[in-house]
């Protein structure tokens, strides 16, 4: 029998020292007769001028970042990657930048995720796969790789060959003299290239010559995917491991007091072992099938919760009385932001509106179940399989459940079947430790599973949030002033907080803050306020639910002004090239601005909204079209421009915009986790539905390359859906929606 007392939440320290030296210049070793090569990342390619949702808590950018790269002697190519391979295409991406310095086509890469280590901080001094920060974190250090790699490489053949290094050049794979028609195998010079000192001064490609960067690269995993071969957390299998399920405590917080069918159980086919968790209870069988009937057979007494309040989920805690919380705090806020003289512009307005707006708890719903593998080795380290977006920071925790040093603990980064915020550390929410404490109680390779009905009862929950706006308006209907207060928590502040020393947290209110109109004096608070439940990260974070609110208030304000949204927009922004350029092209791509309601061929009443969001680091307009179809919103394009600064793979971009898409109209017309007595009310799809096919439209995507710094592109698509839509049913019925999904609200044409 086990037992663990919770893992108190992870307070992060400091970067720790690297665990070996590299110099300014980096350091080659050889392993298997394969040249290594680690570099560093400048601090001009490191530095970012905005950062935003989990990349904010990174500490200041300019410490070393090492990337490795395996040219093997029979010329098969490797790169450790330091991201986390899951659906947003980064081992492509990251093949295409140092294939196009190492003049190597990218499809004979092989990209796996690197091991935990320093050397793969490459994210402000951490090493993360979120943020939508990647590519824009590691570009220029994965060009200055491949380019330093080609140039040992030239000079190892131009000792070989007894020629002038500049006499040589470089095609696919080889070394070429083309005065004598010699050429040599990267994989042959390899051995003698690890000999020679790598330099610090090697150019790059000027962009003109870029053959693979900025070109729609096929995705390096698309076979595996297609047939099968991709592996996955749960396709881990062992040697003479068991299998576990689990059953959760009905309420969040409370421990197994007793089984009373505990004999009954043990003696059921293939089971193994019964135990006691933190949390939760274990059934470990010869198969995942038994160790599930087996789980759910348990009769379990739980201990109690409280009986009231939202301070730990009480029994009567519902999404009710924590929005109910939200609003009616009257704690005074923190500054976010302030501009100008909100409280004069007030009082000279000639007209002032007001507005509450908020979004609910939101699941993860992804289609890859969690799952973790734990493996104790005879010297009594740790293998562990688990999907992860920080190995460090898994290595840490998974370290301390076991009563291990770090060191001790091997971090297994399998592909992810998707990101969404889920795979970051979340307490109870993640299996790994329960997968741990199994291998350890039973002597075996333990995989842990949970069921679809576990999941939804324990995933962590982007937050219920709530904001408040207040808008003057001058004689010309155009906003002088807009004071904002958002109330709630967010996992920057739940999760990374021994490290987000400032007040006000980022994820809360971002969205809300840093956006492109020229409203002269503004003033966003923020004010905190914990939920009892396990928030999270979700995709796009702060934005997801907070360009919904603001957005939708901007097409309220110019609703009191006697303003066209489209064209209120277009005058705040009319200093801002980018964002002007933005607004034109998403207009051409949908043929033209026309709010409605217009009847469309089909005979169909429609209207059409507009928004513009900034997240992490890209810019975007939306547009989209909606009817209405007994009572409900349908929409039937979403017209999308998106400017990321700079692009390496655009058919990547694509994608990921009309994914990103397809989540934020879910969550916008469908989702949402409903909290009653204490308890989640949806246990599976059937009773939290997401986005179908039905109700899938036509995405139109316009990727506008400005040659700003390079932003994001795993989450930018997604913010800008929620207040189109719901702009344009506020044009199409003139009901004004200020709580999501839609589903809550029967839609009626006027």
């Amino acid at each position: 029998m086990n037992d663990l007392t919770p893992l108190p939440r992870l307070g992060l320290v400091a970067r720790p020292a690297p665990v070996r030296n590299l110099s300014r210049r980096g350091v080659l070793g050889i392993a298997a007769g394969a040249l290594l090569l680690g570099v560093d990342l400048p601090k001009e390619a490191a530095a970012q001028t905005r950062t935003e949702g989990a990349a904010a808590i990174a500490p200041k950018p300019g410490t070393r970042v090492g990337a490795f790269l395996e040219i093997r002697p029979d010329g098969g190519v490797r790169l450790l990657s330091p991201f986390v391979e899951g659906g947003q295409g980064i081992n492509t991406g990251l093949a295409q930048t140092i294939g196009e310095e190492l003049d190597l086509d990218p499809a004979r890469f092989s990209v796996e995720c690197a091991p935990p280590g320093p050397d793969y901080a490459v994210v402000n001094g951490l090493r993360m796969t979120g943020g939508s920060f990647s590519t824009r974190s590691s570009f220029e250090a994965m060009r200055r790789l491949g380019a330093t790699a080609r140039e040992m490489l030239l000079r190892a053949a131009a000792a070989r060959l007894a020629v002038p290094q500049n006499s040589l050049t470089t095609q696919d794979g080889k070394v070429i003299h083309a005065a004598t028609g010699r050429s040599l195998g990267y994989g042959e010079l390899a051995q003698a290239a690890l000999a020679l000192p790598p330099r610090d001064d090697v150019p790059l490609k000027d962009p003109k010559d870029f053959r693979w960067i900025g070109k729609p690269v096929a995705r390096l995993d698309m076979r595996d995917k297609a047939t099968g071969r991709a592996t996955y957390a749960i396709d881990i299998r062992q040697e003479g491991m068991l299998h576990a399920a689990v059953q959760h405590a009905p309420h969040l917080g409370t421990e197994p007091q007793a089984i009373a069918n505990e004999v009954e159980v043990k003696a059921m086919p293939g089971v193994h072992s019964i135990h006691r968790l933190p949390g939760a209870v274990a059934v470990v069988a010869d198969s995942w099938w038994r160790a599930r009937k087996g789980a759910e057979a348990l009769q379990v007494t739980w201990t109690e919760p409280a009986s009231e309040g939202i301070a730990t989920v009480s029994k009567n805690f519902s999404s009710a009385t924590m929005l109910a919380a939200l609003k009616g705090t009257g704690e005074p806020g923190v500054p976010a932001e302030q501009e100008g003289d909100p409280e004069a512009a007030f009082h000279d307005a000639a007209k002032v509106i007001e507005a509450e707006y908020d979004a609910p708890y939101l699941a993860h719903a992804q289609l890859e179940p969690p799952s973790a593998v734990a493996r104790f080795m005879s010297d009594g380290s740790l293998d562990l399989w688990l999907p992860n977006q920080m190995p460090e920071l898994f290595q840490q925790i998974a370290a301390k459940t076991a009563g291990l040093a770090p060191e001790q603990v091997r971090i297994h980064s399998p592909m992810l079947g998707g990101f969404f915020g889920r795979h970051f550390y979340y307490g109870p929410a993640n299996p790994f430790p329960q997968a741990i404490l199994l291998a350890k109680a039973t002597g075996k390779p333990v995989r842990v599973l949970w069921s679809r009905e576990e999941e939804f009862g324990m995933d962590a929950v982007r937050p219920l949030s709530f904001a408040r706006f207040k808008a003057a308006l001058g004689p010309d209907g155009m906003p002088v002033a807009l004071k904002t207060t958002a109330v709630g928590e967010g996992p920057i502040g739940r999760w990374f907080g021994a490290l987000f020393k400032s007040p006000v947290d980022s994820s809360v209110v971002e969205g809300l803050d840093k956006k492109p109109y020229a409203i002269p004096n503004r003033r966003l608070d923020y004010v905190k306020v914990p939920h009892p439940v396990t928030i999270a990260f979700w995709r796009s974070v702060g934005h997801s639910m907070n360009d919904y609110f603001y957005e939708s208030f901007l097409d309220e304000i110019a609703a009191a002004g006697g303003r066209d949204p489209f064209e209120l927009r277009t005058k705040l922004v009319k200093d801002s090239p980018r964002h002007a350029t933005l607004l034109r092209t998403v207009a051409d791509l949908a043929g033209g601005w026309r709010r409605g309601p217009f009847t469309a061929e089909d005979g169909t009443r429609r209207a059409r909204g507009v928004s513009m969001a900034s997240p992490f680091g890209s810019e975007t307009a939306t547009i989209a079209e909606v009817s209405l179809r007994d009572g409900e919103a349908r929409v039937h394009d979403l017209w999308i421009a998106i400017d990321p600064g700079s692009v390496v793979n655009p058919a990547i971009v694509k994608r990921q915009v009309e994914s990103a898409a397809a989540l934020g109209l879910s969550s916008t017309l469908l989702e949402q986790v409903v909290y009653e007595n204490g308890q989640r009310q949806a246990k599976n799809f059937d009773a939290y539905p997401i986005l179908d096919r039905e109700r899938m439209p036509r995405v139109h995507v316009a990727i506008v390359a400005s040659g700003a710094p390079m932003g994001g592109i795993g989450e930018p698509g997604l913010p800008g859906v929620p207040p189109a839509v719901v702009n344009a049913v506020a044009a199409l019925t003139g009901q004004r929606v200020r709580s999501l999904p839609l589903a809550k609200t029967h839609l009626s044409g006027v």
